[in-house]
Formats: C-alpha cells, structure tokens, sequence
C-alpha cells in the first residue's frame, strides 16, 4: 500500500509540488509529512491536497489556506 498526496489549485487542476513528496507507507507519515510542509507548497502555488491510498481517494480536498 502507499498513500499519496495530489496537490491542487482551488479549481481542483493538478499542480506540481514546491516540495517533492515521497510515497508512504501510513497515513500518518503522509499526514506528519504534509504538517511539516503546507507552508512551503502554499507558497509554491498548490491551494489544496488530496490523500489517496494506491487509488482509492481518503479525503480531500482539503485547503491549505488558514480559515
């Protein structure tokens, strides 16, 4: 199994990420990977991400803007 992350604009187009993710093997390595990153993939253009496990969507689209 691997969880994966996509990474979004607002309108739901795929974007490249600022950072480069690695695959994961947990959801929470995918999860504490992008707590440590959201900032940096704002910044670099992604407004959303989506986590998936092999290719089933888990959640998402979840924002990377604070509310």
């Amino acid at each position: 199994m691997a969880w994966t992350w996509r990474f979004e604009k607002s309108d739901g187009t795929e974007v490249r990420p600022a950072v480069e993710p690695e695959e994961f093997t947990t959801q929470g390595d995918a999860e504490s990977w992008i707590g440590e990153h959201w900032k940096e993939l704002q910044e670099g253009g992604a407004d959303q991400v989506v986590l998936s496990e092999d290719d089933t969507k888990i959640y998402g689209p979840m924002s990377l803007h604070e509310s």
